[in-house]
């Protein structure tokens, strides 16, 4: 795991070349803090900096092949690389090391861009042609790492995190109202959306190509759901379902340092740390978060599995001054405006993970998105069948759909009868199962003057997707919560950023090829969907504890508004202050003012959920602002231990390859 940095600019002399890619590289130090490296050409600079995980001694980056002519700069873990280096020794290829980032340069030099669908893991590189000039940019399917780029006149810049952009000279940062509508609408950014002008965010599944200033892309890997295995039984089912999981986590647990898992109580991490544990030879690590506020805690849980499989356990305990007192760093990390909180605890608890030694964690994210664990999945088999149900079968399902929301119970039966009643049927093409979620988001668009068609982008990128009219009401949800929830918040804000703030670097088994082309087929043809997850669950029945196996979905949380409203830290000042919401010219100040001193006067239980996620969007808005347009929250980086240098004017393409100009 690492970050990556680089730029065309043919009107920079090379040495300030250098000097601004070294200032790049510093910018995102944290992600890869046990060695750099630069490599410099006529008018173009890259740089990586490195989380030594595969072969700690060598894969040195930029990496090159032995003529001198490619050279990559890679962030990610190709999980299969061994099968694949066994396929590339067999076709003449020669390694010098045993790290993945070999195996892609070699893969791509044989194969070219159909390599990418080979790859089994989660990766962005950028891999630059010396002798055409060419860059290459590539992102893993399902969008586990990142990838940004901009062009600025003749020049072209990209990298793993913005922040790096904050190095170069005359770039300027500007909050874009277009895309900040459409963020708010549908909770999160789209797979090419950063939330900046001009700013684009490489999407999942594609690869770019610029050449003499021309830039094109193309997209390799789509979401299909008609690719799995044809499977006559449900003992079958069960059967190819352990199999591949527990081939999943096997493939991750491929480290030369320790392996950690990240337990949440729930039973999709409780599946990945047994599996951990019977491929792991020594004692597995897990780490947890626990709240002091009972309502989000799921602490007795987390260690019931513990105990189960006899972990050594880590448990860091959060309360509302950790939240409250952290955010402005998980948001600088995460860059793009959150509707909640709880990536807080999570940057918190990879901190404490790092500490302990590991810098390497499992978790159970893309679970739910597989094999449907979310209520939005029986809400939309619900709102698509309610016309034709019974009254009696229609409160039964809605009783089955929320039960740790308190607005769901018996007495709001009539309300919620009603707005069923109402969202019965497609008012936005294309978009049926999101749209009741989708009116909290026009809520939150409401922080704006003009939000303009919130739902325009969105819309836009479900008509471009040919195969989406063919796929049932529950494909299209899937579908869509791959192309936002998944990478724009659980994988990115809640995730891989969290992680990489303190150089962890997180695997999802459940985020395999493999184990999403087999749940894809199998879901809906064994039961009717309202038992979540169901499948899996009794694949791994007899070998975890029963209360984790029943256990109903817990959606991860933590205290949003009502930690911020206890706490009072002093940059709350940024959404009550007029004069502070005044130098952001496209909020509506007047109900931005209204609704944070709401939320931080009246008591938690009279704050909606819509008015708590607008709160945190508000406020992840103006510290972004604060840090990335004005630059008031001034952040120097740190530049891990130059390791490498590279310079292709002065090697003149020699055949030393990888060993060129090293120091």
């Amino acid at each position: 795991m690492c970050g990556i940095a680089g730029f065309f600019d043919p009107s920079r002399p090379a040495e300030a070349l250098s000097a601004d890619i070294l200032g790049m590289l510093a910018r995102i130090g944290h992600r890869g803090p046990d060695g750099s490296g630069t490599l410099v050409d006529d008018g173009f600079a890259m740089g990586t900096v490195r989380l030594a995980i595969l072969d700690p001694a060598a894969g040195m980056q930029p990496f090159g092949d032995r003529s001198g002519r490619y050279w990559l700069s890679y962030n990610g873990e190709i999980y299969n690389y061994r099968e694949l280096r066994a396929t590339l020794r067999g076709l003449g290829c020669v390694f010098l090391t045993d790290c993945d980032t070999e195996v892609v340069l070699n893969a791509w030099i044989t194969w070219g861009p159909d390599c990418l669908a080979r790859f089994n893991g989660g990766f962005a590189f950028a891999l630059y042609d010396s002798q055409t000039g060419d860059l290459f940019l590539a992102r893993d399917r399902f969008g586990k790492r990142p990838l940004f780029y901009a062009r600025r006149g003749d020049s072209f810049v990209f990298a793993s995190e913005m922040k790096a952009f904050l190095a170069v000279p005359g770039f300027h940062f500007e909050q874009d109202p277009g895309q900040l509508s459409a963020i708010l609408g549908q909770t999160t950014p789209l797979p090419d959306q950063s939330g900046f002008r001009g700013i684009e965010s490489l999407p999942l599944g594609q690869w770019l190509r610029l050449r003499d200033g021309r830039m094109e892309t193309h997209t390799y890997a789509d979401l299909r759901f008609d690719a799995g295995p044809v499977v006559a039984s449900e003992a079958e089912a069960l059967a190819l379902i352990r199999e591949r999981v527990s081939r999943s986590v096997e493939l991750r647990l491929r480290s030369d340092v320790e392996v950690g898992v990240y337990l949440s109580g729930g039973v999709d991490s409780a599946i990945v740390a047994l599996l951990a544990s019977e491929h792991s030879s020594q004692k597995l690590s897990t780490f947890s978060v626990e709240f002091d506020d009972a309502e989000f805690d799921e602490s007795a849980d987390q260690r019931l599995v513990s105990a189960h499989l006899g972990t050594r356990h880590h448990a860091q305990r959060i309360g509302h001054a950790d939240i409250a007192g952290s955010l402005p760093d998980a948001v600088y990390h995460a860059e793009i405006p959150a509707f909640r909180s709880a990536f807080v605890p999570m940057f918190i608890l990879s901190k404490r993970t790092r500490q302990e030694g590991i810098k390497v964690i499992l978790s159970g994210e893309g679970a739910d998105e597989a094999f449907l664990g979310y209520d939005l999945f029986k809400e939309t088999l619900l709102r698509g069948s309610w016309r034709d149900m019974p009254e009696a079968t229609r409160r039964e399902r809605l009783a089955q759909l929320y039960p740790h929301l308190s607005h769901y119970g018996p007495a709001d039966i009539t309300a919620i009868t009603g707005l069923y009643d109402q969202f019965s049927s497609e008012r936005l093409p294309g978009l049926f199962s999101h749209e009741l979620r989708f009116q909290n988001g026009l809520f939150s668009a409401r922080l704006l003057k003009d939000a303009g068609t919130p739902f325009a982008s969105i819309a836009a990128l479900v008509a471009q997707c040919e195969a989406f009219p063919q796929m049932s009401p529950v494909e299209r949800a899937q579908w869509l919560e791959y192309q936002t929830l998944l990478p724009g918040y659980l994988l990115s804000t809640q995730g891989e950023r969290m992680s990489l703030a303190h150089g962890v670097e997180n695997r999802c088994p459940f985020l395999d090829p493999d184990v999403f082309a087999l749940a894809t087929s199998i879901n809906l043809k064994f039961d009717d969907g309202f038992r979540e997850k169901r499948l899996l669950r009794e694949a791994f029945r007899d070998r975890l504890p029963e209360a984790i196996i029943d256990k109903r979905k817990f959606p991860y949380r933590a205290p949003d508004g009502a930690a911020f409203a206890a706490v009072r830290p002093d940059y709350l000042d940024l959404v009550l202050s007029p004069a502070e919401l005044g130098k952001i010219p496209f909020l509506d100040a007047r109900f931005a003012q209204r609704l944070a001193t709401k939320v931080l006067t009246k008591p938690a239980g009279e704050i909606s959920t819509k008015e708590n996620q607008t709160f945190l969007f508000l406020l992840s808005i103006c510290l972004l602002h604060r840090a990335f347009v004005s630059r008031e929250d001034r952040r120097d980086g740190v530049l891990p231990p130059l390791e490498k240098v590279v310079d292709l004017r002065e090697a003149a393409h020699s055949s030393q390859g990888n060993f060129i100009s090293v120091t």
